[in-house]
């Protein structure tokens, strides 16, 4: 593959021409008083992709299962607690946290699983490149249904108990509430695979595309990671 390389010199030429000409500018223009936020969200992303960076760069070259597995977990720890963090109502106990990590970890290792078992098979099975990689695509998918989850919960209560008052199990009080929530983690990924190739071309397959892969390997990908967010989100 024929990768050019980036240096500090271009990432901070992109960033320049995105933060200072198009957003910052355009806030001081328009009076819109938002040209801080993509000053700070800027800052913040390149120090985490960086940090994150440097840490897959040890795990890739390690190849170890141990440190595989504690990047996962890490990456789904971290998921549950952003899912719990970000949802307004707070169910009692670390109801949030605990529901998030056992949707989250269940839904997203029977992915990962199943394309790399199935779709992939890398060599070892637990090649970090490849499982870390799925993992952090198909995260977001299975964060989206649990917000709109934790919201419904709190927004229906009182309906929820009329329905558990009349008799009704808890499966059937929250048959409604669930079918929204995988609807609302569905849209988005849905959306994306009904766009595809026709009015945009996906993240992952573009970055395949510009680090040199075959243009038919890159869409091969692609397919199979838009099939494993539509399978997770659900």
């Amino acid at each position: 593959m024929n990768t050019v390389p980036l240096d500090a010199v271009d990432v901070a030429l992109a960033a320049l021409l995105v933060l200072v000409l198009a957003n910052a500018i355009a806030s001081l223009v328009l009076g819109l008083r938002v040209h801080r936020q993509p000053l700070w969200a800027a800052a913040r992303m390149t120090v985490q992709l960086l940090l994150v960076g440097l840490v897959l760069r040890f795990v890739f070259e390690a190849a170890s299962p141990a440190f595989t597995l504690v990047m996962v977990a890490l990456m789904v720890a971290a998921a549950a607690r952003e899912v719990a963090v970000r949802s307004t109502p707070r169910l009692h106990g670390a109801g949030n946290l605990r529901i998030g990590a056992i949707v989250v970890s269940l839904s997203i290792m029977a992915t990962v699983m199943l394309a790399l078992l199935t779709a992939i098979r890398p060599q070892p099975w637990y090649e970090p490149r490849y499982a870390v990689s799925l993992m952090g695509i198909v995260l977001n998918s299975a964060s989206l249904g649990l917000d709109s989850f934790f919201g419904g919960v709190r927004a229906g209560r009182p309906a929820i108990e009329a329905q558990l008052a009349l008799g009704a199990s808890i499966h059937q009080a929250l048959a409604e509430l669930v079918r929204g929530s995988i609807r609302c983690g569905m849209i988005p990924i849905v959306n994306q695979m009904t766009a595809a190739g026709v009015i945009t071309l996906p993240g992952t397959m573009t970055g395949q595309l510009l680090a040199g892969m075959d243009p038919l390997e890159a869409v091969k990908y692609q397919i199979l990671l838009l099939d494993s967010q539509a399978f997770t989100a659900s």
